[in-house]
């Protein structure tokens, strides 16, 4: 693999090392990245146990999850522009503090309405902290080997957050019941929120534009349609009314958006930028690693417990080894980005990740298979955690400062959507199978296709191959 000479980016050993003030920045930025990431995944072992003492019927414990879901990442564009133009530091701490004080509404809930509405409300907040989060991460870290540090950390506790969920959801609900999943994340806030005041700088773009109302309304609209629609599809299928409604509703207005930005002076979303080829490809390649490793872990949970008879502990730990090898990963991924770049590392990455998910295709029902899952998963989330670190450099690099929280919205969104869409897209034909390992080897073979297949076209796009990629237009010569 050759150096990507267009984009050069000094070895990681040269990069100077962070002040104690840079440190506790990053500490505060990445412990609320981590707090939201964990959000994702503790609550899932705890939903039988939440359902039985709320009196929530099975079908009703799927808005435990979609509640979050929905405005998490329906308004993440949104928050994004208007930390722009009215301050990020400002946003983020109000984030903070709703999050703190909607996870203590669900640690407190006294019936299903209280429950989801924390539920929603820690969603709202984490729409407001994700994207400031991550652009005055990027706005503090110039651009070059301090940024790419500094994602590195960021990306590796995204994917750690993630991981130590699933694993700490079951060992808390065993041990202190469900509410403790939710307090857990209460604590996090009121360790993050004292701090942030006296550490993070205030940043906004210098002009104070008008916001794009129109297409405000589009975008968050078509996002809350999209992801609703995503979400109960993946209990129910894409049969139902609501559904299909949802569905086309979304597209609609996902499509009206880009009519309005395309006329609007002064956009949400400059359409310019996103014809960037770093963007735009970029932000391709987010979208499948995500989508494809949560219908991974998703998958393989299933195939532990249903077809190994694992327990719910031991499958914990199975991903706990994945957590852990991730972490790793994340410490050398800013050394490899240095090296290669980081559009090489993105391709070099989803290749990575694509052939050891097929390395997954060999499980059957020996209990050998449970070493093979573990080792193949855990190599394919370092491959997977280096997608996740090159992306957002590939995206963010270039763009100024006072696009940021434009451009890191794209970043998040792209990772919101792809946690979102992938499971009920690939995952239903596991759970819809007659036979769950036929349908688990179904879902890993279509899923090695996607994340290939995206690799060459990302590649492409980028122009790896040639070594001439350029931040341009999409459609310039």
């Amino acid at each position: 693999m050759a150096i990507d000479t267009t984009n050069p980016v000094p070895d990681a050993l040269d990069t100077p090392r962070l002040s104690t003030r840079d440190k506790l920045v990053l500490f505060v930025l990445c412990a609320a990245q981590f707090m939201v990431a964990l959000d994702f995944s503790v609550l899932n072992v705890a939903l039988p146990v939440l359902g039985a003492d709320l009196g929530m019927s099975p079908s009703a414990l799927q808005w435990a999850v979609t509640a979050f879901a929905l405005p998490s990442g329906g308004f993440l564009l949104l928050f994004g522009r208007i930390g722009d133009l009215y301050g990020r530091r400002k946003l983020f701490l109000i984030g903070l503090a709703l999050f703190g004080a909607a996870s203590l509404l669900a640690t407190f809930a006294w019936d299903p309405a209280s429950f989801l509405a924390g539920r929603a409300l820690q969603g709202l907040g984490a729409a407001a902290i994700v994207p400031t989060g991550m652009s005055l991460l990027t706005t503090t870290f110039p651009e070059g080997p301090a940024r790419d540090r500094a994602l590195g950390i960021s990306g590796t506790l995204l994917s750690l957050g993630f991981t130590v969920g699933m694993v700490a959801g079951g060992t808390l609900t065993d041990t202190f019941g469900w509410r403790s999943t939710m307090g857990l994340l209460s604590v996090f806030a009121l360790i993050v929120l004292p701090l942030a005041p006296g550490l993070l700088p205030e940043s906004r773009t210098p002009d104070r534009p008008r916001l794009d109302v129109p297409g405000a309304i589009t975008v968050t609209g078509g996002l809350l349609s999209l992801i609703y629609a995503l979400s109960t599809a993946a209990d129910h299928g894409f049969g139902r009314a609501d559904v299909i409604v949802t569905l086309i509703a979304g597209l609609l207005l996902l499509a009206a958006f880009v009519k309005i930005e395309s006329r609007t002076a002064q956009p949400l979303v400059s359409l310019p930028m996103l014809r960037r080829r770093t963007v735009a490809w970029g932000n391709i390649g987010g979208l499948v690693t995500f989508s494809m490793m949560s219908t991974v872990v998703f998958v393989l949970t299933l195939y532990l417990q249903e077809v190994l008879h694992l327990s719910a502990f031991e499958t914990g730990l199975v991903f706990g080894v994945q957590g852990v090898l991730s972490a790793v990963a994340g410490t050398y991924a800013p050394r490899v980005i240095g090296r290669f770049g980081p559009r090489r590392t993105l391709v070099g990455s989803l290749v990575g990740q694509g052939t050891l998910i097929a390395a997954l295709l060999g499980l059957d029902t020996g209990s050998w298979s449970v070493w093979l899952a573990t080792a193949a998963v855990s190599l394919a989330s370092m491959c997977h955690l280096g997608a996740i670190i090159s992306y957002g450099i590939t995206v963010t690099s270039g763009v100024p400062d006072e696009e940021q929280g434009l451009a890191t919205g794209l970043v998040t969104s792209t990772q919101q959507v792809g946690i979102t869409v992938g499971i009920p897209l690939l995952g239903v034909l596991a759970t819809t199978s007659d036979d769950l390992l036929s349908g688990v080897h179904t879902v890993l073979a279509l899923d090695t296709v996607i994340v290939l297949a995206a690799a060459v076209l990302v590649a492409t796009g980028l122009r790896v191959r040639s070594g001439t990629v350029e931040a341009e237009p999409v459609g310039a010569r």
